[in-house]
């Protein structure tokens, strides 16, 4: 097997946690009553008219790519964030743009509503689906905020600073983060109440911006607050009032012995990888001789968004394989170096933080691809169908021994 075969198959998944995916059974809460009373009843009625054909899973990503291409689309219209500024030699971002972001993001969250309903209608439910969905919501965590800042851009009277909208991101991540270790100790994942408000709220915003333009937000609320910074403040407080619940629910989970009752350094296990990329990626920017956050802010969002994606898709096979998750990432030690050398040479800095992304986006696409792939071969499943792998496997090699027995191949093979 050659070197490049070696790196496609590798096998990150062990023998314990496909053992532990073998026994798992997927538990939730959502209290939402948007969710309950609203989306719930639409996505029943929707997933009617979804054929039987349709691979769940297909769905999860399709989703997925709803949000990725409204990143695509603003990244190239809006890169460093300037063209809803209103700064001299500026580009808005074309009306267009915020209509198709809006149906995007729309589209995005209706399919992560049904995906799980198909799943159950067709008889496909199970481990592989629900780590696939979770762990490209991960991903999108980055996307829908950093999508939202091209809405304001960089004002300095109606919006807030690259730096402030970075503290933002990673309030979302932290708040994703804290509901998959909430299920890591309770078992139980409680679905948190502003996924939900805040999907709604991005649709509002695009076709707010379509219809009206950018320069409706340039203004300010009562009491003279701009209206970026009420965003702003509404993000941070969604993200916190779900800290509260956490500490209730794992609190009454141990109380009631209903949850995982690992002790309480096994139970803070995994907040360490996500505390130390925490503290690395919020002090570069702020140490940072060239300001980097200001310099490329697109590209150190992305780099926190991946970084952050991968650490909590091991939590998340950790959870739902109920086995003992990481306190230290293999890529701690890169990221040290890296930016102890960017910091010390601030002429290779730039160079250091795309370096970084580079790097960071393979490897998290690698582990995506080889835990998805495992996963598929361990439950017999083809990702993107509704058929069994064996029964693909099978129908591809009866084609290749009719091929090989046609006369026109037995021709071939005398005249050789």
């Amino acid at each position: 097997m050659s070197v490049i075969e070696e790196i496609l198959s590798y096998k990150y998944l062990t023998k314990e946690h496909l053992d532990g995916f073998d026994h798992y059974k997927y538990s939730a809460r959502d209290t939402s009553p948007l969710s309950v009373y609203i989306m719930h009843p639409f996505w029943n009625w929707i997933v009617k008219f979804s054929p039987r054909w349709l691979a769940p899973n297909l769905m999860t990503f399709l989703g997925f790519l709803c949000t990725a291409l409204n990143f695509v689309l603003l990244s190239y219209y809006d890169w460093n964030f300037y063209a809803s500024s209103k700064m001299q030699n500026t580009t808005p971002v074309p009306d267009w743009v915020w209509l198709c972001t809006a149906i995007n993001i729309f589209l995005a969250y209706t399919l992560d509503g049904i995906d799980g309903k198909q799943a159950r209608r067709i008889g496909l439910s199970g481990p592989l689906g629900e780590l696939f969905d979770h762990g490209l919501d991960s991903y999108t965590a980055v996307l829908i905020p950093t999508c939202l800042y091209s809405i304001f851009g960089r004002c300095a009277q109606y919006s807030v600073s690259p730096m402030r909208m970075y503290y933002v991101c990673w309030m979302v991540f932290f708040n994703f983060f804290l509901s998959h270790w909430e299920k890591y100790n309770t078992g139980v994942l409680f679905l948190p109440w502003g996924y939900d408000l805040s999907m709604w709220g991005s649709t509002a915003m695009y076709l707010t911006t379509w219809w009206f333009g950018f320069e409706f937000w340039k203004r300010d609320l009562p009491f003279g607050i701009p209206f970026g910074n009420a965003i702003e403040a509404l993000l941070h407080f969604s993200a916190f009032a779900n800290l509260p619940m956490v500490v209730i629910n794992v609190y009454n989970a141990y109380a009631q012995r209903t949850g995982k009752m690992r002790s309480f350094k096994e139970a803070v296990r995994p907040l360490w990888p996500i505390l130390v990329f925490m503290l690395l990626l919020l002090s570069w920017p702020i140490l940072s001789p060239n300001n980097i956050v200001e310099k490329d802010p697109r590209a150190l969002y992305m780099l926190s968004g991946t970084i952050f994606s991968n650490i909590s898709c091991r939590l998340i096979v950790a959870q739902m394989s109920n086995t003992r998750c990481e306190s230290f990432h293999w890529m701690t030690p890169l990221y040290v170096l890296c930016i102890a050398f960017g910091l010390w040479w601030p002429f290779f800095e730039v160079f250091i933080l795309y370096f970084l992304l580079l790097v960071t986006t393979l490897a998290h696409w690698h582990y995506g691809a080889s835990v998805v792939n495992q996963m598929c071969d361990h439950f017999n499943r083809v990702c993107f169908s509704v058929k069994k792998r064996n029964e693909v496997q099978k129908k591809t090699k009866n084609i290749e021994y009719n091929g090989a027995k046609s006369p026109s191949n037995q021709l071939e093979v005398k005249e050789e």
